[in-house]
């Protein structure tokens, strides 16, 4: 029988709906530098990488290549409102909720390749924030996701030798099953509740 000792979440687009929110950010900072932001085009080329990869990313889809030195002072701005929007109203479901205060007792990180400044107001906000055990964010680590660095140190600072990482994009699977871990892919934070309670029905925790 399988026996997870922790369990080890992504942030944005499984603990948050928040995908959409940093799309209308971006699409606020980047839309006057003439760099038009689609939305197919963030899901597709967008989630799951660092912000900086992300700028590198759309800079060459503008002829000639937009100047990432002008494109990059921006991104505190982008934080800024990021913050205002999500404090406002915090894009975590009640299922969400529910399902993070159920599992007292078994202990749980987050681990993004976000900075923690945008994921301490939000999971506060919503009265998550004391749940985790730890935060690792962006400044926590060398490599970021998809290299397997952000979830052995989320594994590390739990002390647990086998945990469950809860994914959505195909960098953070990756960096999962990379360190080894057995790890559960979402579509949608909507999913995260139902899918990781029938994972979990019958398996043995703790």
């Amino acid at each position: 029988m399988v026996q997870y000792d922790a369990i080890l979440f992504d942030f944005d687009g499984v603990l948050a709906d928040s995908e959409a929110l940093h799309y209308a950010c971006w699409v606020e900072i980047l839309t006057p530098h003439g760099i038009d932001l689609t939305w197919d085009n963030y899901r597709a080329n967008c989630i799951g990488i660092t912000d900086r990869a992300m700028l590198e990313v759309l800079r060459h889809q503008v002829d000639p290549p937009y100047d990432i030195d002008l494109l990059w002072p921006e991104y505190p701005r982008k934080k800024a409102i990021f913050r205002q929007k999500a404090a406002e109203n915090p894009p975590i479901a009640e299922s969400t909720k529910e399902l993070i205060l159920s599992l007292a007792g078994l202990p749980i990180a987050v681990v993004s390749s976000s900075g923690r400044s945008e994921l301490s107001p939000v999971l506060e906000a919503a009265g998550l924030l004391a749940c985790f055990k730890t935060l690792v964010c962006f400044e926590d680590v060398t490599l970021l996701k998809p290299h397997p660095e952000p979830y052995l140190e989320g594994a590390r600072r739990l002390g647990a030798r086998n945990p469950l990482v809860i994914e959505d994009s195909d960098a953070g699977v990756a960096s999962g099953q990379a360190a080894g871990f057995d790890v559960l892919r979402i579509d949608h934070p909507d999913q995260l509740a139902e899918k990781l309670r029938t994972l979990l029905n019958g398996l043995k925790i703790g």
